[in-house]
This record gives structure tokens, C-alpha cells and sequence, in this order.
């Protein structure tokens, strides 16, 4: 037997040895976990409507190209470059990289660009079917070129396509259908690909090796965790549960600043925050009854006292640094109580008149408690009104279904404000608020039609003024963002709340 234990003894270290081995090479993986506000709803590319998905599946599936906030202007991704034709100004030119290649090794052509568009156009799952509506055609000229045909001239198609267009796989989809396609083979030409998605909960990204933007100081592993609770959040971020705390309330800010390995990073949202009151459902189809509400906000208390003022407030849909902003925009409102109670008895209800009011919990900046403030300064005019406080889930559908005639919501992403007005104020754009208005809808189509930007924004602003005295919508602040952020990672936040990791991330060595 003295011979097998020598034998034995080498096994035993190469085992221990192989263990420490696995073991080393487990922790050389890199992996960051984010806590956030807004889980994911679809495995289907186009079934959400959430600025966080938008930034998730432009890195994993692709997308034309992206706003770039250090350079001021869209750059392309898939796209190398694009043009107007300068003989039909509805006719875009956009020509592709000939080295996009998806994770299995195909590379994206022309044919799949008009395949996504035609797929958001056609699919009844798709939310994104009025950011390609000016579309009447799309056609590939050859392998790498793309020719788009619009109703007519669209100034701003770029915003559209590069804010939430993914190109998707053709052969993929013809192969397997939508539901096999988008649940089983997400298979994109980004940096990283899907490693699991669980609705309602979380998404799990991993680092495609060899990719061409792939960088080595970004994480292997990247999760996004739905984290409703601010505390939930914190208290992860100090047990390093998560490494990136996403929207930190003013309340929670010592906690973080006082732990030894964490800082605060902020930036100022490009979010509008507002009151969206629909005229299709009494009472609100009176107009006097919408402004009322416009003067009984104390929005400045709000802003100081709940928000500490970590938040800007609007006096209209934008503020500054956003495109076609207008600090002489009219009206303003101004906090007015007894102006308030007046209208309310001037638009018919001289006893006060009661509503339901709708508001999410844990998906904004203390949105409850604000909303709560808001009910109160309501029933002090006249306006009773009933608070309602389902799942973001269940909200959000009924709000893009047009259930819900009184809310408290934000419209992420408005550095360009033409998509966001056509979804929420022009006729047919959405089911959101349902408000119409002949005016507002030709002064956007005449602002979408003009390639000069002193008369765009002029006409902009005149719709904004309209919009803002018929008061579908009260506009309220922009949140000044804070996040939690571990030391060991170096992030940097955008204005418009999506997450591109190759850009933003990086792990501290």
C-alpha cells in the first residue's frame, strides 16, 4: 500500500490545485449589478415602452445609432452615415458598417433593417408603431444600403429610427417565427448578449468575446435587477448586493455619502414630469377644470420641501438645454388657490367635483409622497381627489391603452421634443392622454416637414404655448438624477436614463 500513497497525495494537490485554479479564474470575472426602477415587460425587442429596454437592446440586438451628449448630435452605430436626398427630401439614404456581425457570426444587412421596420409596423405586440407612422416605405438597394421613403419630408427621422429601432435578424425571425425568435434567439451584433431575462425581474447580460467594441475595462456580467423600494435599493448597494443604485431619493443621500466605499454621481434628467388629464373622460373635457389644477400645484414647495430641491421647475413641456426650448413660452402658471377654487366653480362645480387620481409607487422620485402632497393641494380648490396606487405594470398598460383619465407620469429621453409631443398631443399619436387639436396638428406637421431650425423651433414653440394653455398636461420639474455608485466602478450617468455600458462603464482596477 506504501506506493499508492504517494500516488494519492499528487491527485489530492492536482485536485486542490485545479480547484484554486477554477476558482482564480471565477473571480477574474467581472461582474456589475444594477438596481432599478423599470423591469422589462416583453422578450419582444418592440413590446416595451421603457427608456431603460431602449439603451438595453440597442447594445445586445443593435441599433442604427444613438445621441451622443459629449459631441451634441446623433452619431451612428449600425448606421456609417445617411443623407437627404437633395432632389426628394423624403427619400433618406442610409448606408451600413460592412463588419456588423451578431454574436453566431452573421452579419446584419440591408434586408434586416427593412424587415424591423416592417416588423414594427405590422406586429400587434409592437409599442414603437408611431415612430416609423411617416414611413410609406423602406427598401434595401443593396447588400449595405437602405433607401426610406416618407409620406412626406420628416426632418427628424433620424430621432425617431436611432431612439428605438433595433435591428433584428430576418433570417432569424423567417426560421423561427416571433415568439421562438425574440424568447429564445436574441441574438444581436452588439458588445453584449442576452444571458437570461426573467419579466418582471431582471435581465442578465454577458460580454461577447472578440467583438470589435467589446472593451476590457467594462464588466463580463452586467445585471439589471428591478429593485421598486428605494430603501431595497440602498441597503443592497451597502451590502454590495448591487454596485450601481439607481435614483437615490434626497432623503437616503447621507447614507450613501457617508459609506466609505461608495460615492453619489448625478445628472440632470432629460424626464419631463407632469399631470396628464385626458379630455376624453369627464370631467376632464373642461378645460377651466384643467387649468384649475395648473394653479392649485405649489410646485415650488414641492420641489424645496420633497425633493429638496434636487429638481428644476417647467413652465411648459421643456427646460433648458432641450431643443426648441423657449423660456418666453405662455402661459405661466403660477401657485394661485383662490384663482383655483374660482375656476373650479366657473367650469360647473360650484361643490367641488371628485376624480380618481393615478400614480405609480417606487418607479420616480418619491412618487407617492408627491402625489399625496398633490391630493391634498387638489382638495383644498375644490378637486377631491381619489388616489390610486396600482403596480407600475399594471399602470403603465392601462395608461398606453387609455384607461387612465388622471395621472402623475414622467416622458424620459426629450432632448428632441417632437416624438414626445406627437405621442401625448397630436391627433391619433397615442391613447395616452387622447387630447386633439386641429392647430397642434398641423403646427407639427409643418415643424416634422421643416429642414430649417429657427423656423422648426418657432413653430415648436407656438404649439407648446397651445398645449400648455389648453393644459392636457400640467408640467412639473425635471429631477436632478442621484445614484449610488460603488467605488469600484467608475460610472457615468446620461441625461436621458438609458444605460449604454461600453460608453458609460468602466471597472476600476
Amino acid at each position: 500500500m506504501k506506493p499508492i500513497k504517494p500516488a494519492f497525495g499528487l491527485f489530492t494537490a492536482f485536485l486542490l490545485l485545479f480547484n484554486v485554479t477554477l476558482a482564480t479564474s471565477a473571480s477574474a470575472e467581472t461582474r456589475v449589478t444594477f438596481g432599478v426602477t423599470e423591469p422589462v415587460f416583453s422578450y419582444n425587442p418592440y413590446g416595451d415602452s421603457v427608456s431603460l429596454m431602449y439603451g438595453i437592446w440597442c447594445e445586445v440586438i443593435g441599433c442604427l445609432g444613438t445621441y451622443d451628449f459629449r459631441q451634441g448630435k446623433y452619431v451612428g452605430k449600425l448606421a456609417e452615415s445617411w443623407e437627404v436626398d437633395e432632389k426628394d427630401p423624403r427619400r433618406w439614404i442610409f448606408h451600413l458598417r460592412k463588419n456588423y456581425k451578431r454574436s453566431d457570426g452573421s452579419i446584419v444587412v440591408a434586408d434586416d433593417v427593412v424587415h424591423s421596420i416592417n416588423r414594427i409596423k405590422t406586429d400587434p405586440r409592437s409599442k414603437q408603431g408611431g415612430i416609423v407612422r411617416p414611413i410609406v416605405k423602406v427598401e434595401a438597394l443593396d447588400r449595405f444600403t437602405v433607401r426610406i421613403t416618407t409620406k412626406k419630408p420628416f426632418a427628424t427621422l433620424t430621432v425617431n429610427l436611432f431612439d428605438s429601432v433595433f435591428i433584428t435578424s430576418k433570417a432569424i425571425y423567417d426560421k423561427y417565427g416571433p415568439t421562438v425568435a425574440d424568447r429564445q434567439y436574441p441574438i444581436g451584433a452588439g458588445p453584449y448578449k442576452i444571458k437570461e431575462i426573467v419579466l418582471g425581474s431582471r435581465v442578465v447580460l454577458e460580454k461577447v468575446p472578440g467583438h470589435p467594441d467589446a472593451r476590457s475595462d467594462t464588466p463580463d456580467i452586467v445585471i439589471y435587477q428591478y429593485m421598486k423600494e428605494p430603501e431595497q435599493r440602498i441597503t443592497a448597494l451597502l451590502n454590495d448586493e448591487i454596485q450601481i443604485a439607481q435614483f437615490v431619493p434626497p432623503h437616503l443621500e447621507k447614507r450613501i455619502s457617508q459609506a466609505p466605499k461608495l460615492e453619489l454621481v448625478s445628472h440632470d434628467a432629460l424626464e419631463i414630469m407632469f399631470l396628464a388629464m385626458s379630455p376624453k373622460y369627464k370631467p376632464w373635457d373642461n378645460k377651466l377644470l384643467r387649468k384649475a389644477v395648473a394653479y392649485a400645484i405649489d410646485r415650488d414647495l414641492i420641489i424645496k420641501k420633497m425633493l429638496r430641491s434636487q429638481a428644476s421647475r417647467l413652465d411648459g413641456p421643456l427646460g433648458p438645454g432641450q431643443y426648441g426650448y423657449d423660456p418666453n413660452l405662455q402661459p405661466k402658471y403660477r401657485y394661485d388657490p383662490e384663482k383655483a377654487r374660482a375656476l373650479v366653480k366657473r367650469a360647473g362645480f360650484p361643490n367641488g367635483v371628485d376624480v380618481d387620481f393615478f400614480t405609480p409607487v417606487g418607479r420616480y422620485i418619491n412618487d407617492k409622497q408627491i402625489a399625496q402632497a398633490m391630493t391634498s393641494m387638489l382638495k383644498d380648490v375644490g378637486i377631491r381627489a381619489k388616489l390610486h396606487t396600482p403596480e407600475w405594470s399594471t399602470l403603465w398598460s392601462n395608461i398606453q391603452k387609455g384607461k387612465i383619465p388622471f395621472y402623475y407620469v414622467g416622458r424620459g429621453s426629450v432632448f428632441d421634443p417632437g416624438r414626445a409631443l406627437r405621442q401625448y398631443f397630436v391627433t391619433g399619436g397615442s391613447k395616452r392622454i387622447q387630447y386633439s387639436n386641429p392647430e397642434v396638428d398641423a403646427l407639427m406637421a409643418a415643424a416634422d416637414q421643416s429642414f430649417d431650425e429657427e423656423k422648426r423651433k418657432a413653430l415648436l414653440s407656438k404649439l407648446m404655448s397651445i398645449i400648455t394653455d389648453e393644459a392636457p398636461a400640467h408640467f412639473l420639474w425635471r429631477h436632478k438624477m442621484l445614484f449610488g455608485v460603488s467605488k469600484n466602478v467608475n460610472y457615468v450617468p446620461r441625461p436621458d436614463g438609458r444605460v449604454y455600458i461600453n460608453e458609460d462603464l468602466r471597472m476600476r482596477r
